[in-house]
């Protein structure tokens, strides 16, 4: 468990969004795409306004989403009962819940694969998390509020390095109560 359970977390949108996000006439959507690296829920940056905010310029600038005027939306995040992607004991319930879809898989049903560029499309990676969900459901174990992980992505920041220009952690709430405030960051 984490000392400190009360993160910040920032999520890019247009400024039209953010607005009506911190003024409380308008909620996040939890994403339920079949690619979210962490199974479905709202999406934050953890501690990296930045990285929301550049995530939210590429955006605007592929016209893949409806941004017109890049911007971010901060939260408060409670992590509460979390799946901590960076913690061994998380890690081994992933595994067991691959294993579980490898068992559960449908004949001449396709196994979902990560795809695209540096395995951006996520399908096997949300069909695992969401089966890993689904088994606590099943087996009346306590769902997970929030999953939390760290990704290496981007290009190296100098010859040899394992650091890259965009590694980030990402958090992914599931129980949208676990967000106790949004604010606009300066």
């Amino acid at each position: 468990m984490f000392s400190n359970p009360i993160v910040f977390g920032y999520h890019g949108c247009d400024a039209s969004v953010a607005e009506l996000i911190v003024t409380g006439k308008a909620d996040l959507f939890k994403s339920e795409s079949q690619y979210e690296w962490l199974g479905h829920g709202i999406y934050f940056w953890e501690d990296s306004p930045d990285r929301a905010h550049r995530w939210a310029v590429e955006k605007k600038q592929a016209g893949t989403h409806s941004i017109k005027n890049p911007a971010v939306v901060g939260a408060i995040i409670d992590r509460g009962n979390c799946l901590n992607l960076v913690d061994s004991e998380s890690l081994a319930l992933v595994k067991n819940a691959y294993d579980l879809l490898q068992v559960n898989k449908r004949a001449g049903e396709p196994f979902p694969k990560n795809q695209g560029a540096n395995n951006k499309a996520r399908e096997l990676d949300c069909a695992v998390i969401e089966t890993l969900h689904g088994f606590r459901a099943n087996t009346g174990k306590a769902p997970f509020d929030t999953v939390r992980s760290f990704f290496l992505e981007g290009s190296t920041l100098y010859e040899g390095s394992g650091f890259r220009e965009l590694d980030h952690i990402q958090i992914c709430v599931r129980n949208a109560l676990q967000i106790k405030g949004y604010f606009l960051p300066r």
